[in-house]
C-alpha cells in the first residue's frame, strides 16, 4: 500500500459544543443564547420536560419533546432537524440518552433480563451499536450541534497525611459514556454563577478561557473559527484496513467489558463477566481491563465486609452503579440483622 501525505488545510466546519453542569447552572439558557447568536434557524431536542420552552419569549426556536430517550430517538431527531433545514440543533439534554427512560443503561438492563444468563456484558453488545450510531449521527450532521449534559461529582478515596482514608473531590464529569466529551470541538463546565470554564477546545481562541454568562462573545469566537478555512467537502465514508477495523472492535469490546464490570453488583456476577477476559482478543487493552476488574472486585469485597452503615456511607461517595446496588443490599442486610438482634 502506498501512502501520500499532502499539505494540511483548515476546512470550514459545523460546531460541536457541549455545556456540562449541575442543575441551576444555566445549561439550557446558555445553549439557546449561543445558538441564537450563531445565526439561522434553531431547533431544540428537549428531554428536560419542556424546560427550553420556558425561554420561548426570549429566543426563537422550534422544539421537539420526545417521550422516549433511546439513542435511536436522538438519531432520528438529528436526521429530522438536518432534513428540515435547521442551522443549529440544541440537544437538551444528551445525558438522557445514557441514563433516561429507554436510555443506554436502561436498554442494557432490559437486554440482560431478556437473556438466559442475565449477563450485562452480552447486553452491551446489543446496546453499544445504538450508542455508536448516536455519536456518528452527531458528528456527521451538517448543522451546528450544541449539547447539554448533566454533571456528576467524581470522588476518590485517598489516604491523608494522618494515614486515614478520606474522600477527595476530583471535579465534575458529564453523565454520559466515558470519553464522549472528546467527540466535541469545545467542552466546558458551567458553575452556579453561570461561568463557562473551557476544559477542552479545538478553537485556539478559547483554550483555557473562563467566560462569564456565555452568549454572543462565545458565539462570535466560534463562528469566526468555524468559517476560517476552505469549504468542507461532503463527508465520505472512512476506509479502514482490516487491522484498523480489528483495533476499533477490540476497543469497543473493552469498553463494553469495563461498563459491564461497573454494573456488577456481586462478586459472582463480576466473575461471570470476567470469564470473557481470557476469551476476548483485546489487543493491547488487557492491562486496562484487568485493572478495571480488580477495582470493581475490591470495591465489592469492601461492601461485603462492611459491618456498620458509616462504612457503607464512605464507600458510597465514589461508588458506581453496581457498587451502589451492592451497598443498598448490604445496608438492608445490616438493618435486618440489627432488628433480629
Amino acid at each position: 500500500m502506498t501512502f501520500t501525505f499532502k499539505k494540511a488545510t483548515k476546512k470550514q466546519a459545523k460546531l460541536r459544543l457541549a455545556f456540562v453542569g449541575p442543575a441551576g447552572s444555566g445549561k439550557t439558557y446558555s445553549a439557546l443564547e449561543v445558538a441564537s447568536h450563531l445565526g439561522g434557524r434553531v431547533a431544540v431536542l428537549d428531554t428536560e420536560r419542556g424546560s427550553a420552552s420556558k425561554y420561548a419569549g426570549i429566543f426563537q426556536f422550534d422544539a421537539l419533546e420526545p417521550e422516549s430517550f433511546s439513542p435511536d430517538t436522538y438519531v432520528e431527531a438529528i436526521k429530522a432537524a438536518e432534513g428540515a433545514g435547521y442551522d443549529v440543533l440544541v440537544i437538551d439534554s444528551l445525558s438522557h440518552a445514557w441514563m433516561g427512560k429507554d436510555g443506554a443503561l436502561e436498554l442494557v438492563d432490559q437486554a440482560a433480563k431478556r437473556s438466559k444468563s442475565g449477563n450485562s456484558f452480552a447486553a452491551w453488545r446489543e446496546v453499544t451499536p445504538k450508542h455508536n450510531a448516536l455519536v456518528d449521527a452527531m458528528l456527521g450532521a451538517r448543522l451546528h450541534i450544541i449539547a447539554t449534559m448533566r454533571a456528576k461529582t467524581e470522588w476518590v478515596i485517598v489516604e491523608n497525611d494522618r494515614g486515614k482514608k478520606e474522600p477527595k473531590k476530583l471535579g465534575l464529569a458529564p453523565i454520559q459514556r466515558d470519553g464522549l466529551e472528546y467527540e466535541f470541538d469545545v467542552v466546558g463546565d458551567l458553575d452556579h454563577e453561570n461561568n463557562f470554564v473551557v476544559s477542552k477546545s479545538r478553537c485556539p481562541a478559547l483554550t483555557g478561557k473562563v467566560i462569564s454568562r456565555p452568549g454572543k462573545d462565545l458565539a462570535d469566537a466560534l463562528r469566526a473559527w468555524l468559517s476560517d478555512g476552505e469549504e468542507a467537502p461532503a463527508a465520505a465514508a472512512p476506509q479502514r484496513s482490516a487491522q484498523q477495523q480489528h483495533d476499533i472492535e477490540a476497543t469497543r469490546l473493552v469498553d463494553e467489558l469495563v461498563e459491564s464490570f461497573a454494573l456488577a453488583a456481586t462478586i459472582v456476577e463480576l466473575e461471570a463477566i470476567g470469564t470473557q477476559i481470557d476469551a476476548a482478543d483485546l489487543g493491547g487493552h488487557g492491562q486496562r481491563l484487568r485493572a478495571a476488574y480488580a477495582r470493581q472486585r475490591n470495591a465489592l469485597k469492601k461492601v461485603e465486609g462492611a459491618s456498620k452503615p458509616e462504612e457503607l456511607d464512605a464507600l458510597a461517595v465514589s461508588a458506581g452503579a453496581g457498587v451502589r446496588k451492592a451497598i443498598d443490599a448490604r445496608r438492608s442486610a445490616l438493618t435486618t440483622e440489627g432488628e433480629a438482634a
